[in-house]
C-alpha cells in the first residue's frame, strides 16, 4: 500500500506567493487545497495543479470576516482529508506614516495581517495534533524586521505574525509541529498594484513569486528532524 501524498493549505492561493506556491506544490506531488477570495483565479490555479498530477479543492473564503474563518478551516481539514502543511501568505500592503493612517485602516491591516493568520492556524491546529505531525509556514515580510518610514501599520503587523511563529513553535513542538516563519524582501507581485499601496520601486530587481515559493517548497520538505525557525530571503540587489 502506497503512502498517501503530502497535503498542503494554502491561503491567497490566486495570484503572487500563493498561486506560485500552489503551483510549485503540485509539481512536488503535494495535493493542494487553495484558498482565496476570487473563485475565477483560484479556479485557473486548481486547474494547472491538477494538470501537475495531484488533488487540487478550491474553497472561497473572505480572511477578512475574521469570527467565521476558524470554523471554515476547521470545515478545510476535514473535508480534504487532513491538512499536513498549512502556509499562511494571504495579507495586504499597506502604505501611510503612522499619523496619517486611519484606526480603520490600521485594524484592517491587523485583521488581515496577523488575526487571520491566527484564526487560521487554530482551524487546523486539532487535526495536526492528532496526526501528531504537522508544518506551518507563515509569510511574513522583511518590514517584520526591519521598520521602514511610511509601512508602520505594515511593519507593525509583520512583526506581530514573526513572533506569532516564535511562540507558536515554542507551544506545539510538543506536539511534532513545526513552525517557520519566511521573511522575504521586496517581491514582484501584485501587491505594488493594490490601492492600498503607493510607491515607486524598480520591481525588475525584486524577487519573484516563484523563488519565494522554491524557499518555501524547501522548508515543507525539510526532514522531519529538522526545521528552520525563520529563513530571510532578499533580492541580491539589496533591500529596494
Amino acid at each position: 500500500m502506497s503512502e498517501r501524498k503530502l497535503r498542503a493549505l494554502i491561503t491567497g492561493a490566486s495570484s503572487g506567493i500563493g498561486k506560485a506556491t500552489a503551483l510549485t506544490f503540485a509539481k512536488a506531488g503535494i495535493d493542494v487545497a487553495l484558498v482565496s477570495r476570487n473563485s475565477e483565479k483560484l479556479a485557473d490555479v486548481a486547474s494547472a495543479a491538477t494538470h501537475a498530477g495531484v488533488s487540487a479543492s478550491c474553497y472561497s473564503v473572505d480572511l477578512a470576516l475574521i469570527s467565521q474563518v476558524r470554523e471554515k478551516f476547521a470545515e478545510i481539514a476535514k473535508d480534504f482529508g487532513g491538512i499536513d502543511i498549512l502556509v499562511n501568505n494571504a495579507g495586504i500592503g499597506y502604505t501611510g506614516r503612522l499619523t496619517e493612517t486611519p484606526l480603520s485602516d490600521w485594524q484592517q491591516v491587523l485583521d488581515l495581517n496577523l488575526t487571520s493568520v491566527f484564526e487560521c492556524t487554530l482551524g487546523i491546529l486539532p487535526q495536526m495534533r492528532e496526526l501528531g505531525k504537522g508544518t506551518i509556514i507563515n509569510v511574513a515580510s522583511i518590514a517584520g524586521k526591519q521598520a521602514f518610514a511610511g509601512w508602520g501599520a505594515y511593519c507593525v503587523s509583520k512583526a506581530g505574525l514573526i513572533a506569532f511563529s516564535q511562540t507558536l513553535a515554542h507551544e506545539e513542538r510538543a506536539n511534532g509541529i513545526r513552525v517557520t516563519a519566511i521573511c522575504p524582501g521586496a517581491v514582484n507581485s501584485g501587491l505594488w498594484d493594490t490601492k492600498t499601496v503607493n510607491a515607486d520601486l524598480n520591481r525588475s530587481n525584486m524577487l519573484t513569486p516563484e523563488i519565494v515559493a522554491d524557499s518555501i517548497l524547501y522548508t515543507a520538505l525539510l526532514p522531519i528532524a529538522a526545521v528552520v525557525d525563520e529563513l530571510t530571503i532578499m533580492p541580491s540587489a539589496g533591500v529596494l
